[in-house]
């Protein structure tokens, strides 16, 4: 979980034959003008990530933090799968 000054973010990631096939946001900022901001950016981000298969990912304008902590976690989440 990386903390994104408004709450915290975690990141899921499953892999089927070394591929990312879906991306979660177990966790993330959700209440209030947050949540629905970053409803929005996460699933830009899950649809980012899956094109890219990789944390190579721009940031969704409007939604820094949420985008930094998303690629923090994806970073983690990457890792932890040993792609």
């Amino acid at each position: 979980p990386i903390d994104i000054s408004y709450g915290i973010m975690q990141i899921k990631i499953t892999v089927q034959d070394s591929k990312i096939v879906d991306v979660q946001a177990v966790q993330y900022p959700n209440s209030g003008k947050s949540g629905q901001l970053n409803a929005g950016a996460i699933a830009t981000l899950r649809q980012e990530t899956l094109s890219a298969q990789s944390a190579s990912i721009n940031g969704v304008s409007g939604a820094s933090y949420t985008s930094y902590g998303f690629y923090k976690s994806l970073v983690s989440a990457i890792a932890k799968s040993g792609l």
